[in-house]
This record gives C-alpha cells, structure tokens and sequence, in this order.
C-alpha cells in the first residue's frame, strides 16, 4: 500500500498513464456541471452498468447539483479476455426495476463497439422510459461498430485497453486512481 491509501500495482504492468488522479477529477466535475444544467427539474434516473462504471458513478453523482434516482444494470460483452465477443448481454438490473416515464442516463466506464449502449437503449425503452441517454468516461472511437449518439463523453483514448478507477483486466486494477494502457504481455 502507498502512503495514500491506494493498491500499488508494478508500473511495468502499464504501457502509460492515460488520466491521472487530478485529470480524472476535473472530467468528473465537468459532466457533472454538464449533466446537472441539462437534467434539472427533470425526473432522472441514473443506471451506472457494473462493474466498471461503479467508481465513475459515484464520484459523477456527489458532483451533480440535481436529485436523481440511482440503479444499477449488469450487462457485458466482455468475459475475462482483453477484447469484446461483440455479444451483448443484459443480466440484472437493481430492484429500481420501475423506470417508466424517468428520464434515463446510462452511466459506463468506456464506450468501445457501440453495441452495449444500443442493447440499453432498447432495454430501457421496452421498461417505459420517458427518454435514454449516455455517458461514457472514455471513449474509443476507432473499435467503434454501431453509431450511437452520447450526450457526455469525458475523454477520447486510443484503442488500448484500460485499467484503472473502475476499469479492471481479470477483475484487477479497479481500486487505482489513475487509468493505464496495460501492459498486456506484463499480466500474463
């Protein structure tokens, strides 16, 4: 453990440093200050997709200046490898099962391929959403497989994968601070 509190991982596990602790923390007030003046007076509901988006989250809501409902939805493309299978699935969503006529931010930690978001959106629709919206920590605009429009982007990154602040590699790296390219062949 350092000083700070925080897990100590080798940095000949990452390639570089993408957001620092400092960098994050002024993207996170920046959308919050975006998503607060956009939502106010509006019926919202906040739904973070776990688990990479938890940290993001609340950090996001203790920013945001308008009350909101929180939930929480389980879907994933991902499995324990470093690439998407392009299979998007739904998995659970939290006992705020009731979202009809809310105003929905889905709230992730990237947006790769696309084709989370527009399985959300149809999901939230078909539960009676008023209306859906995204936003997305990091974006990755070259793995991109279907266009979908989101409201909030916090930062664009290149096609590396990420770890860091939520964002984990076989369930590690989520507790750190900062966000890293990864050494890949370093965690083998």
């Amino acid at each position: 453990m350092t000083k700070a509190g925080f897990c100590k991982y080798p940095m000949s596990d990452f390639k570089k440093i993408i957001a620092t602790k400092d960098q994050i923390e002024e993207i996170v007030s920046r959308m919050a200050g975006q998503i607060s003046e956009r939502y106010m007076g509006k019926n919202l509901l906040v739904c973070g997709i776990l688990k990479g988006a938890f940290v993001f989250m609340s950090d996001l809501v203790r920013h945001m200046s308008v009350p909101a409902k929180m939930a929480f939805v389980k879907a994933s493309s991902y499995g324990s490898g470093a690439s998407s299978s392009g299979d998007v699935k739904i998995t659970e969503f939290s006992d705020l099962a009731e979202c009809r006529d809310l105003d929905v931010l889905v709230i992730d930690d990237i947006l790769d391929t696309g084709r989370t978001f527009c399985s959300l959106k149809e999901f939230f629709y078909a539960k009676g959403a008023a209306d859906v919206e995204f936003c997305a920590l990091l974006d990755k605009p070259e793995r991109r497989e279907l266009e979908i429009p989101v409201s909030y982007i916090g930062k664009k990154i290149e096609n590396e994968f990420v770890v860091g602040y939520g964002l984990d590699h076989n369930e590690r790296y989520r507790n750190l601070p900062y966000i890293g390219a990864l050494n890949l062949s370093a965690c083998e």
